[in-house]
């Protein structure tokens, strides 16, 4: 099975986001005057000038994880879900995210429902460390059949702060923070999977779902279930990823300079890293621990490597490249901080591509 069979064309999705960039026109914001726009490379999140400061925006939702939260009545992660995509976003680009606003659209009110929402929302923003700045909710019969979320996230950054990628350099040292499961990408080929091999969700996982670099956020008493797994809420990195970008900015043992670049890996998985920089590459010579309901899916669905890293984030759910003379304390900051945490790889000088330890898998485009 492959993401495209399962309904998702992630090559003619990225097709249709050009001819869609390609039709916009320029900003009426002139260059020097607040909300005019900030050429960034990757397209993470857009920035904006606002006096001394920069502000970052960017927008996301929950895509059809949504879905399986629905059929199993479980909301209890989506918010955190919707959050994290956006956020992670921001971080990207070395921005401190502050506010955020969300989007419901249903068929029908619900009022049980949209209180689930509102409860995992909150904990999103007290994770994320962000206000709630407000919000939309839409009932939409005919338009849309069940929940939909999305939502949009602001941050700032002083200005001549932002990375970009543009100081990268081969050599750079690629630290990799591990993941909390299949975050919010690639439930197309999931749905069809568990589909395929007649799985059910309410069931013990069909694997050992234990993991060191991870916790479960669990539901009921007795196994792990395969719905537990598979709606394990997204892992938002503000903690550590903000702290660091202020260490670096303070007394800490490395510069805000060192960081060279930060690649959320979400949909496209580890062709994301490609976004960062026209011409060098990336190694993952060392990558971070599978966890294991990836290898149950693919083998369940028979799903080849290349395709498996391309869809999902395998495990690793955010990349940092760091000058290689820095990149020793950096790496100690970030383990007394997260569980997990390790070198993966290197940036190249040998041509515009992804190389994995895995032979075969290999990403020349996003």
């Amino acid at each position: 099975m492959d993401y495209a069979s399962a309904g998702v064309d992630i090559d003619l999705e990225g097709s249709a986001v050009a001819s869609l960039i390609g039709a916009l026109s320029s900003s009426v914001r002139r260059p020097g005057t607040p909300g005019a726009p900030v050429d960034l490379p990757g397209g993470f999140g857009g920035l904006i000038e606002f006096g001394d400061n920069l502000l970052a925006l960017a927008t996301d939702g929950v895509g059809s994880k949504l879905q399986i939260a629905t059929s199993l009545k479980q909301w209890s992660g989506v918010g955190i879900d919707c959050m994290a995509m956006n956020v992670n976003d921001l971080l990207c680009v070395g921005a401190e995210p502050i506010a955020f606003v969300d989007y419901v659209a249903v068929p029908k009110p619900d009022p049980a429902v949209h209180a689930a929402l509102g409860a995992s929302l909150a904990e999103a923003c007290r994770q994320a460390r962000v206000t709630l700045a407000g919000g939309e909710t839409a009932s939409l019969p005919g338009i849309v059949t069940e929940l939909d979320l999305s939502g949009t996230a602001l941050g700032w950054l002083p200005k001549g702060e932002a990375i970009t990628g543009e100081h990268l350099a081969e050599g750079d040292v690629l630290i990799g923070l591990p993941s909390s499961g299949i975050h919010s990408n690639g439930y197309s080929l999931v749905r069809r999977i568990v589909e395929h091999t007649g799985s059910d969700y309410t069931q013990p996982a069909p694997f050992d779902a234990t993991h060191p670099n991870r916790e479960l956020v669990r539901w009921k008493d007795g196994k792990t279930t395969l719905g537990e797994v598979v709606l394990n809420p997204t892992r938002i990195y503000c903690d550590p990823v903000v702290d660091l970008l202020q260490a670096a900015r303070g007394d800490a043992p490395f510069t805000i300079t060192s960081i060279h670049g930060i690649c959320h890996i979400t949909g496209g998985g580890l062709s994301n890293l490609l976004r960062l920089h026209p011409s060098l590459g990336w190694d993952i010579h060392s990558p971070l621990p599978v966890l294991p309901e990836f290898t149950w899916l693919q083998h369940a669905g028979g799903v080849e490597d290349r395709e498996m890293y391309r869809t999902f984030n395998m495990g690793m759910g955010m990349v940092l490249a760091v000058a290689a003379n820095e990149a020793k304390d950096v790496l100690a900051w970030l383990q007394e901080r997260m569980t997990g945490v390790a070198i993966v790889g290197h940036v190249t000088d040998d041509g515009h591509r992804v190389k994995h330890a895995l032979e075969g898998v290999e990403f020349t485009h996003y």
